[in-house]
């Protein structure tokens, strides 16, 4: 076999391989050509969140929720994952959190509760990865429920959720 037929098969091969579902990156993100994730559902007393295709569970995952889980968000720095539905509003590949996918939180109606207590809903919800920072990697990893209000997963996981979930996808938030 000459260099020439020997190098094309071994790229042909090279090329192959990079083909499987769940293993397969384009730089340094994963892709999916599974079934569209239709909806996002976080049980948030089960610590547990779903992605969905209509009523076929695609993936399942344990989560972290905001240090004090207990309860719909009602104000910045309460700490309190919200409830409701929302919407997968934006993507952050640059995100100190490894990778996020930011929820529609704050709507109209939070804006309008954390105003009648005179303070600000907060925003900046994200489903995302662990922290960057060595220093907050540590305390994470000692504590459940780390997070300020997001939803946190793996590095791995969000990678994964990152490449399935699109902008637009309905996220239903559950005590």
């Amino acid at each position: 076999m000459d260099r020439r037929a020997f190098g094309l098969g071994a790229v042909a091969s090279l090329g192959l391989a990079g083909c499987s579902v769940g293993g397969a990156r384009v730089g340094r993100f994963k892709t999916y050509d599974g079934p569209e994730v239709t909806s996002i559902v976080v049980n948030k007393g089960a610590r547990t969140m779903y992605l969905l295709h209509h009523d076929t569970v695609l993936r399942e995952y344990k989560v972290d929720l905001g240090f004090a889980p207990l309860g719909h968000k009602q104000f910045e720095g309460d700490g309190k994952t919200p409830e409701g539905t929302y919407v997968i509003d934006r993507r952050n590949p640059n995100s100190r959190y490894h990778l996020s996918v930011g929820i529609s939180y704050p709507n109209a109606s939070d804006r309008a509760r954390a105003a009648a207590q005179g303070k600000r809903p907060g925003g900046d919800i994200f489903i995302h990865g662990e922290p960057i920072d060595r220093k907050e990697r540590r305390r994470a990893a000692r504590v459940d429920d780390w997070t300020a209000g997001c939803i946190a997963v793996s590095n791995d996981e969000i990678e994964e959720i990152y490449a399935m979930v699109n902008e637009g996808t309905t996220i239903a938030l559950r005590p």
